[in-house]
């Protein structure tokens, strides 16, 4: 039979032509979103700055909580989530380890965020230049408040001023020295020692300790967390300096891990649906092979070893292809995360064999069980009956399939109540893209009835079109399997397509109204507002209140949340937040106001304590003085602006102005250099990451578009004897043409009805969790856009191959093999 499948595929090469392009592009995914996944796991960033220091010691940058795995509490497990701001050591653990015997040199480094006409750069006290070791090319090392090194990429020369953002204000530095070295990964000032300590607000921490050992320093460090007072710190080696280098390129680690491993299982899961729609579609067209085949007595052994071996000759084929082609993906997908800043430029995409040979086994597993499924009642009625079947179709849905259908369904209604309750996108995500799946997929084993009802109901208004409508009314009738394997694809790319724009546009809008209408304030200037500036509007007249914002994430647990800090005194005309329990007049130091979806999942209330761990590892056991329900515009948690301030990196944030007799001329005279908008709407900065889900899921969309143009082409190039044998009868080119095309419109409407219904219910049941209302917001022109690319695809699909079909003369087509 293996040698049969070989023969099968080289004399039917069309027939198999959609199986293959569809694993083709099934194994292109999983081994793109296996490369995302495996860099997550063991992607490394090379260090640049630390490059030559052996060890370089900072803060933990982990929040680490340890699990009990046994009922008898004897068994545990530590867990670790990345922190996300630096976590900083007290300079006296420099001290000690400079104590150490064995150790040669021990430099220190504070590390602080400036911005010269609007371009971040990264500041450092001079005595860290040795960490890379940075050389002097011009001019001599900064000394004075007033002055700074540049690196030599930075155009200037000894002498020369510039203007710089700091977090204490504005200054104008003077250029005393150019280095020699000019590192890529980001622009960097040197200052004094004294000044850049100064800037960084932290006395007595530093950002990093490099060290020189000849030794071990892994004990003492251990000694010195564990002495009263002591910090936790860890030592880096090798690329581990380069983690601790760049910080984002650990959060970057992380989202790979997650991004990856949701969209290599719904590519997977989108696949094997499409794999198998496509395996049934030509399953269909060889309904009278396989019958005449076991006429001639092949038994239903045989048969399926056949299916099998050309299942799996296929998808080894396209697997491979598809794996190579995976690569490039890979690549494509790293250039467009890193053009987002979703992924930083040195973390390098991890190439290993196990991505491309996990998608080679999942297309081949893939192809085989669809090949299975598809040929399952083929095989197994009897000779007499498959023989039936090919003059007339079944009309009766067989019970294992429409008891299939049934348990789909049940669990996509579970799913969607399940969906309805989580209020987290980290737990919503995936859950509403199976949901989605699951409903389509019970669409897909139910299509069949569904073809039939809408063969029946659509007749009528079909024969409105004369002989066109006549006939395709008459195909939709008598070819309700052929109509369903069309549905299944069209109303998979709708629905998908709907439930990932439409996600993102439903916590945007939520986020943006919610935003809009807390903030109560006129203006609001930044980004990267000094606190300086904010006391000067303060003291400008006309200005009500000044609120100072900065924004950060904390962990409670392991569970990370999003932050704010703002300033107390006047919060009330400048914000309203939506207090629905307590007070924001006591947000203080030790106080903490948190959203409503956030004391619901903490079990926490008003006068009651909430522990934290603030973005830089500091812990923290605060008072929750308020409960709000404008969470999505303004983040879970509201912290004080003085707390949040001593543990971010970057302690530049936005100001709230209420000053109604003032313009915004006004406020930019008052602040050189600093944005101000009008709008409260400005106050919104959107979701993060929202560009790279829409990039990510935008593959899935565009394997459902592939798909469907796949399926149609399949479907209208099989035809070609019956087209063949309508034009020999008298039927013209332009009724067959006409008659496919309100076939096609036919499958449309109902793909998109019932595209539309899952996303519907998939976005109704997420809106309700993560906002609260079950009214999803669905842009009409995005909506209008999906439904006519469907249309367009659909109709092309089937032009162009009709146009082939219907070019040859009838006599010949009928004629020709199978």
């Amino acid at each position: 039979m293996i040698s049969l499948a070989m023969r099968t595929i080289r004399h039917r090469g069309a027939a198999f032509a959609g199986a293959f392009v569809a694993l083709l592009c099934a194994a292109a995914l999983v081994c793109a979103c296996g490369m995302l996944l495996e860099t997550g796991l063991r992607g490394s960033v090379a260090p640049e700055r630390y490059a030559g220091t052996p060890v370089v010691v900072t803060g933990d940058r982990f929040a680490r909580e340890t699990i009990r795995k046994s009922a008898e509490k004897t068994k545990t497990k530590t867990k670790a989530k990345p922190l996300a701001e630096r976590a900083w050591v007290p300079v006296s653990l420099a001290e000690r380890l400079r104590r150490l015997p064995g150790v040669s040199r021990v430099v220190t480094e504070v590390t602080f965020p400036l911005y010269v006409a609007g371009r971040p750069f990264e500041g450092h006290g001079w005595e860290s230049a040795a960490l890379t070791p940075f050389t002097l090319s011009a001019g001599r090392a900064p000394r004075a408040d007033g002055e700074v090194a540049v690196e030599a990429g930075a155009g200037l020369r000894p002498g020369a001023r510039v203007p710089v953002r700091t977090p204490a204000g504005d200054r104008t530095y003077l250029v005393t020295g150019v280095t020699a070295q000019d590192l890529p990964g980001r622009e960097t000032l040197f200052l004094s020692p004294a000044e850049a300590r100064r800037l960084a607000g932290r006395p007595g921490m530093v950002s990093a300790v490099g060290v020189f050992p000849a030794v071990d320093v892994s004990a003492a460090l251990r000694e010195a967390a564990a002495a009263p007072g002591g910090v936790p710190a860890l030592a880096a080696t090798g690329d581990e300096r380069g983690a601790v280098e760049f910080p984002d390129a650990e959060q970057a680690r992380v989202r790979l891990i997650s991004l990856g491993g949701a969209l290599g299982g719904t590519s997977l899961l989108v696949a094997i649906l499409v794999v198998v729609g496509t395996s049934a579609l030509s399953v269909q067209q060889r309904q009278r092979e396989i019958a005449l085949l076991r006429a001639v007595a092949a038994t239903p052994r045989q048969v399926r070893k056949m299916l099998g071996g050309e299942a799996l000759l296929v998808g080894a084929v396209a697997g491979l292809i598809g794996a190579a082609a995976g690569i490039g993906l890979g690549f494509w997908l790293r250039s467009r995360f890193v053009a987002l800043g979703a992924m930083p430029p040195n973390l390098r995409l991890v190439v290993s064999p196990f991505p491309v040979f996990a998608a080679l086994a999942a297309t081949v597993a893939a192809a085989w069980a669809a090949s299975r499924l598809s040929a399952r009642r083929a095989v197994r009625i009897r000779p007499v009956e498959a023989l039936g079947e090919v003059a007339l179709p079944a009309a009766l849905l067989p019970t294992g399939r429409l008891v299939a259908g049934l348990l789909c369904a049940g669990g996509g209604l579970a799913l969607t109540l399940v969906l309805s309750s989580l209020s987290t996108e980290a737990a919503a995500s995936p859950v509403t893209m199976l949901t989605a799946l699951v409903w389509t997929v019970a669409v897909a084993l139910l299509g069949p009835l569904v073809a039939r009802a809408a063969a029946t109901l659509l007749g009528a208004p079909l024969r409105a079109f004369r002989a066109s409508g006549h006939l395709a009314a008459a195909n939709l009738r008598a070819g309700a399997p052929r109509l369903a394997s069309i549905i299944a694809p069209l109303s998979l790319m709708v629905a998908m397509t709907c439930t990932i724009l439409f996600t993102q546009t439903t916590v945007e809008d939520a986020a943006r109204r919610e935003a809009a209408a807390g903030t109560v304030a006129g203006h609001v200037l930044g980004p990267h507002l000094p606190s300086g500036a904010a006391a000067t509007l303060r003291g400008l007249p006309g200005v009500e209140a000044v609120t100072e914002v900065l924004h950060t994430s904390v962990r409670v647990g392991l569970e990370k949340y999003g932050a704010q800090g703002v300033t107390g005194e006047g919060l009330g005309r400048t914000l309203d937040l939506g207090v629905v329990a307590g007070r924001l007049d006591g947000l203080d130091e030790d106080a903490v106001a948190v959203s409503r979806t956030a004391a619901e999942r903490l079990g926490v209330r008003v006068g009651g304590r909430l522990r934290l761990t603030l973005g830089d590892g500091t812990p923290a056991d605060l008072r929750v003085t308020a409960v709000y329900h404008r969470g999505l515009g303004f983040g879970d948690l509201t912290l004080s602006h003085a707390l949040v301030a001593r543990h971010v990196d970057d302690p530049l944030g936005t100001a709230l102005v209420s000053a109604p007799s003032l313009t915004r001329a006004d406020l930019a005279r008052a602040v050189p250099g600093t944005g101000v908008a009008e709008t409260a709407g400005a106050a919104w900065a959107g979701p993060a990451n929202a560009e790279v889900n829409y990039v990510a899921m935008g593959l899935i969309i565009a394997f459902t578009a592939i798909a469907v143009v796949n399926t149609l082409a399949m479907s209208t190039s099989a035809r070609s004897r019956e087209l063949a044998l309508l034009r020999l009868v008298g039927t013209t080119r332009r009724q067959a043409r006409r008659m496919l095309g309100l076939e096609t419109l036919v499958a449309l409407a109902v793909a998109v009805a019932l595209g539309t219904g899952i996303a519907l219910v998939t976005l109704t049941a997420f809106s309700k969790g993560m906002t609260g209302s079950a009214a999803p917001y669905v842009p009409p022109l995005g909506y209008l856009a999906v439904v006519g690319a469907a249309v367009l695809l659909a109709l092309a699909a089937t032009a162009l191959p009709a146009r082939v079909v219907l070019g040859r003369h009838p006599a010949e087509a009928v004629g020709a093999r199978e």
